[in-house]
This record gives C-alpha cells, structure tokens and sequence, in this order.
C-alpha cells in the first residue's frame, strides 16, 4: 500500500507503510520507508536523553472507557519526522501533570528504540532526526503520576517502525 501525504510542499511525498494484522492495544505497527533524502538535507538535531526509571502502571478500571493510541508517521519537507497521535477516550493535559490521577486524562511518554526521550503533551511531535537503520518508536499513554495505564493488564501503547536511511 502506498501513501501520499502533502506536507507543504510542491510535490507529494511517497512512503510505504506495511501494517500487519493489529494486536489488542497495540493497534497500529507499521513500517514507513522515507522518500529519498538529498545531501543538503539538515540531519542534526536536538536529541534529549531520557530518564531509565521505570514507573508503576494504573489499570483502567472496568466499565471505564478504555484509552487507544495510534502513531502516524509522516516525513517532514524540511527535516526529521512528525509524529501524529490519534487517542481516542483519552485527553492530554500538560497542565494536571504531577497532580492527581484521573481517568483518561493525562500524558504520553515518547520511546525510541527502547530507551525513554520524553513525555508527549499533544497529538504532534516533530522528531527532527531518528538513528538510521530500522527505528522503533513508542508512545504510551501515562496517567497525571507518570502511571503506564493498562488494561486487562497489556500496556496502552502504539510502536511504529521507521526505515531511516544512513
């Protein structure tokens, strides 16, 4: 299958995208080749290490509506990537980060190939550089307490894989 996306630009960038058969909670895993890249094309960045600790979980309780997360990636005309987040029954709120806890209210935490970059405020992200080769990027949906929700115990979470040429 393939994609076009406008990005502001003159011409309609092309990726692939290979979505394999979804999993409960884990709804979209896909891989997304970039279009080509020119030699003028900017690849540094600002990269923000993130902490390793690894935070409690807080089970979305039954009869609540259960969170969803879907990653989108779309190349960027200038430089890097952005990141698009489709929730549903789940609302960022920067503002209530730290704070109590409330159902489907809260924040994401960005994770790119394993390691922990940075929390997620709203549905865009711009990445502007990935390590080349095959990437992995994670997002999670957290409680205001940092909390991973869960449901029925699997993490509430969306990865895509992106193909970063060297």
């Amino acid at each position: 299958m393939t994609l076009g996306i406008v990005l502001g630009c003159s011409t309609v960038p092309s990726i692939a995208v290979d979505r394999p058969e979804s999993q409960p909670y884990n709804l979209a895993h896909e891989t997304v080749h970039p279009p080509e890249h020119h030699e003028n094309d900017d690849h540094h960045g600002d990269h923000h290490q993130g902490d390793d600790h690894h935070h409690e979980s807080l089970e979305v309780p039954m009869g609540q509506p259960v969170p969803a997360i879907v990653l989108v990636v779309h190349p960027d005309a200038v430089r890097g990537w952005n990141l698009e987040l489709q929730t549903t029954h789940f609302r960022f709120a920067p503002e209530q980060v730290n704070q109590a806890n409330q159902p489907n209210v809260g924040h994401g935490h960005l994770y790119i190939n394993g390691e922990r970059i940075s929390r997620v405020y709203g549905n865009w992200l711009h990445l502007p550089q990935l390590p080349p080769g095959r990437t992995e990027i994670t997002v999670s949906l957290n409680a205001n307490g940092h909390e991973a929700l869960t449901y029925q115990g699997e993490l509430i979470q969306d990865t895509v894989i992106v193909e970063v040429p060297d």
